[in-house]
């Protein structure tokens, strides 16, 4: 048995926020592998169900990000099982929007919600890194990350949770490249424009709108200017 842990903070408020990727992801998961409804248990929203031959447990921790291991903690605890048979799917500020990456232990990298889990879980549990870009000045990571996902966004962030629940099983076993491999291409090909860090002076949300081309000014006046100029 697999407990799979999206991460995020409950409540409308937060639902479409970058932070809470990990929860879309676990509901893409569920809507792709026929799970039960979700009801509540372990202080999260938890679904049963089975993907290919294994069985699993999914997490939504309502506890809020900071303390997302009280939650994870007693449901790994209750099942008797261990770090190894724990996957986390969470938000990652160090990889470029759409790529995704698996890794099995190591440090939390300042993210809150690991760290609580590493308290109450250990280390050892498998980590499915999903990027969502860095705004390029730490005095606004706050706000992209607990901003909402805008409109442009979703040209990857769509079809790459719609893989993540197609592809489950082959998150479970191995080291991850096979689930990674089979990722929607955003996943895999250079970062989008989007999630560049924005210049200094310009939004990220701008920049992700992309520059307007310039016009070419017309009339009487720009006829005049050009002949001026030599350009005519």
């Amino acid at each position: 048995m697999f407990i799979i842990a999206g991460l995020g903070n409950p409540g409308r408020q937060y639902q479409d926020n970058r932070h809470n990727i990990g929860f879309m992801a676990v509901d893409a998961i569920a809507r792709a592998n026929s799970f039960g409804p979700w009801s509540k248990k372990f202080k999260s929203e938890i679904a049963e169900g089975s993907i290919g031959t294994e069985k699993a447990l999914l997490m939504k921790p309502q506890t809020f990000m900071n303390v997302s291991g009280e939650a994870v903690g007693e449901a790994m605890r209750f099942y008797k099982l261990g770090p190894a048979d724990i996957i986390v799917l969470h938000d990652e500020l160090d990889l470029p929007a759409a790529k995704v990456r698996v890794k099995v232990g190591g440090g939390h990298g300042g993210h809150n919600g690991l760290k609580s889990i590493d308290a109450h879980c250990g280390r050892d549990y498998k980590r499915v890194r999903l990027g969502i870009g860095h705004p390029g000045d730490k005095d606004r990571v706050h706000g992209h990350v607990l901003g909402d996902f805008h409109k442009v966004d979703h040209e990857w962030l769509d079809p790459l949770l719609e893989d993540i629940g197609r592809y489950a099983d082959l998150m479970l076993s191995g080291d991850g490249s096979q689930f990674m491999n089979k990722l929607a291409p955003a996943s895999q090909s250079p970062a989008p424009k989007a999630e560049k860090a924005a210049p200094k002076g310009q939004s990220h949300i701008r920049q992700a709108r992309g520059s307007k081309p310039a016009i070419e000014p017309t009339g009487p006046m720009a006829a005049m200017l050009k002949k001026l100029m030599g350009k005519e």
